[in-house]
């Protein structure tokens, strides 16, 4: 897509969430543009969801349109630039005319989202997504780094250019080394503090000096609680720095309260916030290298299974902590590629519907369009505009996705244990992420059978239980015969 195209996108996105006057706050993650809004009455929904380049929309505590990987990142940046245009009075874009789609199983998919999106907002979990907008701007540098790091390794297993080596991989451990200072000042941000003073806080935890100190009986070392240690740290700075702004006088704020919350909070960082979140991290890692241990094709079902409605809810990402923690520690997270079969058979799932409803023009033009993303592992298109909405198609998908994480699951339980070095991709875009200790061969043809299951298995269960005969009579027709003439929303299936 050209950077026009993006343009478009953004200014035909912009009056259909109430113009620059109603936005309050711009960002994305890997798929999704988040919008914060000031009158959530002036936006149009439909009319989004109308859009060619709207995969689907998810109203969350902050407004999301799922726009798809790639896309977003480009879209975002020309939104932000409509919305300072619009506010500084400049000219904008015409939007578009409205396109004309089969609205009926997006309509059906929204419905379910609401009702599922309203039983589950509790405070637990809000705050467990706030916990994960911390960690999504951390993403890309984790993806690029993790890919040089694998590039490294490939090039010491095969002895080529040993003067570069030292060099990638001094790249890929940069990041990694600080990270939780990046996660402390997101923090911050995220809870309404300085952020540079959650940066500050969290960087005790790195500093080499602390080897010198004794908690609990014990030397500290560097880096130790990690991302979590960095996360509780940068938290108690915000509250601690709110405190001071309401007490201490305005002549004095200045001088007072960034001193007052770096020390309290870093003392509290050094005489317990680290040893507390290393005995917890050492704990997860832990628990997860016994879990696929002893239990590893049971885990990777249940986890492969369940992923996929985490994914709907948006609270996959609430993950992120602990795949960080992980890779901190081994490496590899050895949870994603198991948590990547759910992609796999939502993609079985996706193709079972293609082939079922051979005379449904606009589904299958849906999933044509979806399967690209749906291979390198982003699930939102599949989730939202096929599956979602046709209820048991969703279902069958989790079977698949229980199916694949069995299979890497057992493999793991057998002492094939393998992970991804950076969170972010996953489907195919995860084969040049993946490192074990079995060597590059094993690790990548466990994880394609995985994938060969999730997809047979999702198919299987989609071709033969993700229909009623009542579901086929009603889809398996042409919604919109005429699409150049035809205004009339499609019929709404019965879903059973």
């Amino acid at each position: 897509m050209s950077p026009d195209t993006h343009r478009a996108t953004a200014a035909a996105i912009l009056p259909l969430v109430g113009g620059p006057d109603n936005i309050t706050s711009v960002a994305h993650c890997m798929t999704r543009l988040r919008i914060g809004l000031r009158d959530r009455a002036l936006v149009q929904d439909e009319s989004l969801k109308a859009l060619p380049a709207v995969l689907g929309v998810v109203d969350d505590d902050t407004y999301q349109i799922v726009l798809g990987p790639g896309a977003v990142a480009r879209v975002t940046p020309e939104f932000e630039a409509l919305v300072e245009e619009g506010r500084a009075g400049e000219p904008r874009a015409a939007e578009p005319p409205r396109p004309v789609t089969a609205a009926g199983l997006a309509d059906r998919g929204a419905a379910l989202r609401e009702a599922r999106k309203a039983r589950n907002a509790t405070p637990l979990k809000l705050f467990l997504r706030r916990v994960a907008n911390i960690f999504v701007p951390l993403i890309p540098a984790l993806i690029g780094c993790g890919i040089i790091a694998g590039l490294a390794g490939v090039l010491t297993n095969l002895g080529w250019l040993p003067t570069l080596v030292p060099a990638l991989a001094a790249i890929a451990s940069g990041f990694m080394s600080l990270i939780a200072v990046f996660v402390g000042y997101n923090t911050a941000k995220e809870f309404g503090g300085t952020a540079i003073l959650g940066g500050a806080v969290a960087a005790i935890i790195v500093f080499p000096g602390v080897a010198k100190i004794e908690a609990f009986g014990e030397h500290l070392s560097p880096g130790q609680g990690g991302v979590l240690g960095a996360l509780a740290a940068a938290y108690l700075a915000v509250r601690v720095e709110r405190l001071c702004r309401r007490w201490v006088p305005e002549a004095l704020d200045a001088l007072v309260t960034p001193t007052l919350t770096v020390l309290v909070a870093g003392l509290a960082t050094l005489f317990g916030l680290m040893f507390l979140a290393g005995e917890v991290s050492a704990a997860i890692g832990a628990f997860a290298t016994w879990l696929l241990a002893h239990g590893g094709a049971f885990a990777g079902l249940v986890l492969g299974g369940l992923f996929l409605p985490l994914v709907m809810l948006g609270l996959h990402q609430a993950l992120i902590p602990i795949h960080t923690t992980l890779i901190e520690q081994n490496g590899y997270t050895v949870l994603l590629p198991i948590l990547a079969m759910a992609g796999a058979g939502q993609v079985g799932a996706a193709i079972a519907v293609y082939v079922r409803l051979p005379r449904n023009r606009s589904l299958r033009t849906t999933i044509r369009s979806a399967l690209p993303a749906g291979f390198l592992g982003v699930g939102e298109p599949l989730i939202y505009g096929v599956s979602l909405p046709l209820g048991r198609p969703f279902v069958t998908a989790c079977v698949g996705g229980a199916a694949g994480g069995a299979f890497v699951g057992l493999f793991n339980q057998l002492g094939v244990a393998f992970g991804s070095t950076a969170i972010g991709p996953s489907g195919w875009a995860l084969f040049p992420l993946l490192h074990g200790g079995s060597g590059m061969g094993p690790t990548l043809a466990i994880y394609g059978g995985g994938l060969a299951v999730g997809y047979l298995v999702g198919f299987l269960a989609t071709y033969f239980f993700g229909f009623t005969r009542q579901m086929l009579a009603d889809l398996d027709t042409d919604p919109d015969p005429e699409p150049t003439s035809t205004t009339e929303p499609a019929k709404q299936p019965a879903l059973t």
